[in-house]
């Protein structure tokens, strides 16, 4: 299903998008953009919009793997730009986070866009696009701009939900009725890194299109723009390191406490075995059994017996209480 959208006095106009390219042939083109379901389907929105093809087959052959939906940036002669990126999004009640694709095609002042998942980053787009004040001045790149503004935002969203789930994560490993903590935390630096792979592509792309609007002297409300931006994702990216971090640093903590709990059981256990021992060594020497035994033929020699070992077992009982290993 394809949607699209014209830049006129009143914002960007929903209309059909048979009719984008009667508009674009007008003596005064308006500012178009064109959105499909799938990154497949973007060439052929692409070439009905009137994209060159030679920008076409640029943006959309002769990737990495020659795979469209791996994350890039390209620059397309004439100055236009594919960028493909993937989105985040978290889910507070799995403490999942999922990644979708999309893919952003710019030449001159038409613009074409596609995403699959469940990210449903276009109704963000267009509601960045609402606020023009906020974006560059060059009309042709406000879809490019509100995308980038929206990818930032929804790595910021999913960079607060880890940070609750991480709070949560400490709680629940300092709690002793858990019965494996690890594997909470596990999951969780898998999501992180999950999340982290996801921005990579924004951080590696980021400094180009800044040292682009450097580049540029009367660009210099873009080049402000790019910078926060680039700020606020490097920002979102350092926290998620932080969270990483932090989360190893529970681990280290209760795989401690565990190893702890361990030598203290190893303790017990020991006392326990050193003091059974004992009688267990009396009572095998006297079940021996041999004729000259002394003790066997004494009216108190079973009665001797039993105090022996009762004592011997009190007193290295005291011993290990004293010591703390009971």
């Amino acid at each position: 299903m394809e949607s699209a959208w014209v830049q006129g006095g009143d914002g960007w106009t929903a209309i059909d998008p048979d009719g984008v390219l009667p508009l674009l042939a007008a003596p005064e083109p308006p500012a178009a953009w064109v959105h499909v379901d799938s990154v497949d389907l973007l060439a052929d929105a692409a070439r009905q919009a009137g994209v060159p093809e030679s920008a076409v087959r640029r943006a959309t052959t002769g990737g990495v793997g020659d795979d469209p939906r791996h994350p890039q940036l390209r620059r397309l002669p004439g100055g236009g730009k594919y960028l493909v990126s993937s989105t985040l999004v978290y889910d507070d009640t799995t403490r999942d986070v999922r990644t979708g694709t999309w893919a952003t095609l710019v030449v001159d002042e038409v613009t074409i866009t596609a995403e699959e998942g469940d990210a449903r980053l276009l109704d963000e787009v267009l509601e960045h696009l609402q606020d023009a004040d906020h974006l560059p001045p060059d009309r042709g790149s406000h879809v490019f701009a509100a995308t980038l503004a929206a990818l930032v935002h929804r790595a910021g969203v999913v960079e607060q939900g880890i940070g609750e789930a991480v709070a949560d994560v400490e709680r629940v490993v300092f709690t002793p009725d858990v019965a494996d903590p690890a594997e909470v935390v596990y999951d969780l630096k898998r999501e992180i890194a999950e999340a982290r792979r996801g921005l990579v592509p924004l951080l590696a792309a980021f400094p180009e299109l800044v040292a682009e609007q450097e580049d540029s002297e009367r660009e210099t409300r873009t080049m402000r723009w790019m910078r926060r931006l680039d700020t606020a994702l490097s920002k979102v990216d350092r926290h998620l390191d932080s969270h990483d971090s932090l989360l190893g640093d529970m681990l280290a903590v209760h795989l401690s406490r565990v190893s702890v709990q361990q030598n203290e059981d190893m303790r017990k256990i020991s006392a326990w075995a050193a003091i059974i021992a004992v009688p267990t060594l009396v009572a095998g020497i006297y079940g021996m059994n041999f004729d000259h035994m002394p003790e066997l033929h004494w009216l108190l020699g079973y009665p001797a017996a039993l105090v022996l070992m009762g004592a011997a077992a009190g007193t290295l009982y005291r011993l290990f209480r004293r010591s703390r290993w009971l």
